[in-house]
């Protein structure tokens, strides 16, 4: 990172996005609703929701997700002006597989 790797960065930022949307809990359809104003809570921390706890196994399915999303993008960048913007996907989907190689994960 010290060497301002904009591929690595890029995909460390989408993947973190990623897993914090993966974290998230659906909402349902009775909250989307609403109730009226003078019925509804006021003060710190109402608007605050639980977040679900992801497992190691969940964190890797969500990087590989990530990774072949940038894979198929990739394959699908066919044309010559595009094999800049495609370079960088593969580049990537190594990283977040680099990442998946490392010591120490399943």
């Amino acid at each position: 990172m010290r060497a301002r790797d904009k591929a690595a960065v890029s995909a460390l930022r989408a993947t973190l996005a990623a897993l914090d949307n993966t974290e998230a809990v659906p909402v349902g359809e009775a909250e989307l609703r609403g109730v009226a104003l003078e019925q509804s809570p006021a003060g710190a921390g109402t608007t605050e929701a639980a977040r679900r706890e992801l497992s190691e196994r969940d964190v890797i399915d969500v990087v590989r997700a990530e990774a072949a999303e940038r894979l198929d993008a990739a394959a699908q960048l066919t044309a010559p002006a595009h094999a800049d913007r495609a370079a960088r996907l593969r580049a990537e989907a190594a990283v977040l597989l680099g990442l998946l190689e490392a010591p120490g994960t399943a």
